[in-house]
């Protein structure tokens, strides 16, 4: 996982079991062969579960961190969301992003609350942060490579389990046509992932695909039908839709990038006694006992013992030196 992705990627599950957990109400979640499990019985296994300390506990924290922001009149706007929000995606190629998301039943939404909690806290932070331009060049220079970008390709593919089915569908793309490639995708590719979109695999870097496919990919020219292609999963039939040369990065064009890296390496040791320093001025109730350990009351600051006037010792004259 890219590192500017790992600083996020705690908040963002935690957002995702938060989601879970707030999916009560009545009736049942699913019936199952006739029997019912409601989601009461949902809501309790979730709550009595290790990950719902956790949930609440992030919850608690972006609650005062929210009121942080308030009272120290911190705004994030969506424009600084979606410009850190494209910093994080280009360690994600092509449809990545999207996979990503997908695969961890996440929502942009889930991503930019994630992501205004931690503008909130840069913000906070950033008195203690600094980050000078020859502490960027120093790093790019020992880093350079890791903010070149590859050479991408974006392509559509059939595939199918046989070579005369591939034969077939590459004829009837010559005869009508790559305008076709869409509908004769649906039709013939035993692809489920790339079928119903057309036969698109979106765009990708070389060495995702399998070695005959990422050969094919990277040479055909852009709207050209490929020969059936053999791999370990059937014959594809090929069109590259677009093709982005690789591009060697420069100081100025990483710049930001480094810039936000080194940053959050300075700041990610000072999130936590920051969070610590916040819980610890709150007054947090918790009204369910199973959590009442999680947030310990502040001990009570112990009275102030008044000395009666019989018993008061004088004030003594000051010793200390004047200069001091």
């Amino acid at each position: 996982m890219p590192k500017a992705f790992r600083i996020i990627a705690g908040s963002i599950t935690l957002l995702l079991a938060a989601s879970l957990a707030a999916c009560g109400g009545g009736g049942a979640v699913v019936t199952v062969n006739g029997h019912a499990i409601s989601h009461a019985q949902f809501d309790s296994k979730l709550e009595s579960s290790p990950i719902a300390r956790n949930v609440l506990q992030q919850m608690v924290q972006e609650a005062l961190i929210n009121q942080y922001a308030a009272d120290n009149h911190i705004t994030v706007t969506d424009a600084q969301i979606a410009a850190r929000e494209d910093q994080l995606k280009q360690n994600f190629p092509g449809d990545t992003w999207s996979q990503m998301l997908s695969s961890r039943g996440l929502t942009e939404q889930d991503v930019h609350d994630a992501l205004r909690i931690q503008l909130i806290v840069n913000a906070a932070l950033a008195n203690n942060v600094h980050v000078t331009n020859a502490q960027i060049a120093q790093y790019f220079n020992k880093n350079h490579a890791a903010f070149d970008t590859p050479a991408e390709v974006c392509a559509s593919h059939i595939l199918v389990p046989d070579l005369a089915t591939a034969n077939k569908v590459e004829a009837l793309l010559k005869q009508h046509g790559v305008g076709d490639f869409g509908a004769l995708a649906q039709q013939y590719s035993v692809d489920p992932g790339s079928k119903t979109k057309g036969g698109s695999l979106g765009c990708f870097r070389r060495g995702q695909m399998v070695q005959a496919f990422d050969n094919a990919a990277f040479t055909l020219p852009i709207g050209k039908i490929s020969q059936p292609v053999h791999s370990p999963f059937g014959y594809h039939i090929i069109l590259v839709t677009s093709r982005t040369p690789a591009q060697h990065a420069t100081l100025a064009s990483a710049s930001d990038r480094v810039r936000l890296l080194l940053a959050q390496q300075q700041e990610q040791p000072l999130v936590q006694p920051f969070i610590e320093g916040l819980q610890q001025k709150a007054t947090i109730v918790s009204n369910d006992p199973q959590y009442a350990d999680l947030f310990p009351s502040p001990p009570p600051a112990a009275p102030a013992t008044a000395a009666t006037p019989s018993t008061a010792p004088a004030a003594a004259p000051s010793t200390a030196p004047s200069g001091h």
